[in-house]
């Protein structure tokens, strides 16, 4: 029979209706527990608070991906002057983005950022395991003004460190990275692998890093393919990678081959940019592919692409069950056809 494969989200989930412009502690209350329960309902195995305590209605796009973090970070300025923002418009790595993530003009610190809370809040919501996202520090550094480091990798560091110790605080059954603009850029893998292994040293749970081709708005941002990543994912010292695959295809998976095969892998089989919802069976025979090229036993997690914010609560919801039924499907049966 096939190996236990578990099924979660990446990480965010459709703001309900009701909570954009009244974000009260008792409405964020209500949204987060009905996140929750619409993932046990599911059927989920690790489930998430669906990130809404994030959610920046003048910056949907992100889902808060940045600017919760980075708003609430010493040395980081987010109002910004006329020649601030001709600097960044300058910088064409970023022009995605209307407007800077942030200038950074000292030394980052953790200022309010408080994660711990951010989690306490959601684990007296529900007694499933839980996972808790974090950005990771090279997306962080890589979307922001730098104007005080030597280097973005120095930038990158600091940041590290103060992620570093708001994580070690967070017994999450699963702590995750989500690390979006690696994947455009593997030359830069040493120094982000660098900076993300500091942050995992202080994990003291299962260690997850979410690698994506971006979704800004709905959109993949990044240009590239896995074989060039492999060096930078070797590196990580986590216990899962979580990976996109279903928008690009699965042509590439043989590739995976090469991971050390001390790292677990969680795989994309759900597509977050197409409203189609994916039938169960169509679940099942990606997963079936995916055991058959990677071999048995490492495929750890399956899940959808990246997070769900960009859907309609209705499509997120059946996509959510697909993948159960899906799962359950490929487990009944002996992995042939």
């Amino acid at each position: 029979m096939p190996s236990n494969i578990l099924t979660t989200v990446v990480g965010s989930y459709p703001v309900p209706s009701w909570l954009v412009g009244n974000t009260s502690r008792l409405v964020l209350l209500d949204a987060v527990m009905t996140v929750l329960k619409t993932q046990e309902l599911a059927g989920l195995d690790v489930i998430t608070d669906g990130e809404l305590r994030r959610f920046d209605p003048s910056h949907p796009e992100t889902n808060g991906m940045i600017d919760y973090f980075v708003s609430r970070m010493e040395g980081i300025r987010t109002r910004f002057s006329r020649a601030d923002l001709e600097k960044f418009r300058s910088d064409r790595g970023l022009d995605y983005r209307s407007m800077p993530a942030g200038l950074v003009e000292g030394k980052v610190g953790e200022g309010t950022l408080n994660l711990p809370a951010d989690f306490q809040f959601a684990q007296a919501l529900t007694t499933r395991p839980l996972k808790f996202t974090c950005t990771g520090p090279h997306m962080l550094a890589k979307v922001l003004t730098n104007v005080h480091y030597p280097s973005t990798a120095d930038l990158a560091m600091d940041i590290a460190e103060v992620l570093r110790r708001q994580l070690e605080a967070i017994n999450a059954a699963v702590v995750q990275l989500d690390e979006a603009n690696i994947s455009g850029h593997p030359e830069e893998g040493e120094w982000a692998a660098a900076a993300i292994n500091h942050v995992l040293e202080g994990v003291q749970t299962e260690k997850a890093v979410h690698v994506c081709f971006g979704n800004y708005g709905g959109q993949t941002i990044q240009k590239g393919f896995w074989r060039d990543l492999i060096p930078f994912l070797n590196r990580l010292r986590a216990n899962h990678l979580v990976l996109e695959f279903a928008r690009r295809g699965y042509n590439e998976l043989p590739v995976l081959r090469d991971l050390d095969p001390r790292v677990g892998l969680g795989i994309g089989v759900v597509d977050v940019k197409d409203n189609e919802v994916e039938i169960p069976d169509l679940i099942a025979q990606r997963i079936e592919r995916i055991v058959e090229t990677v071999g048995e036993g490492r495929l750890r997690y399956v899940h959808p692409d990246c997070g769900l914010w960009m859907l309609h609560r209705s499509v997120a919801d059946r996509k959510l069950r697909a993948l159960v039924e899906g799962r359950n499907l490929f487990q009944g049966t002996t992995g042939r056809r």
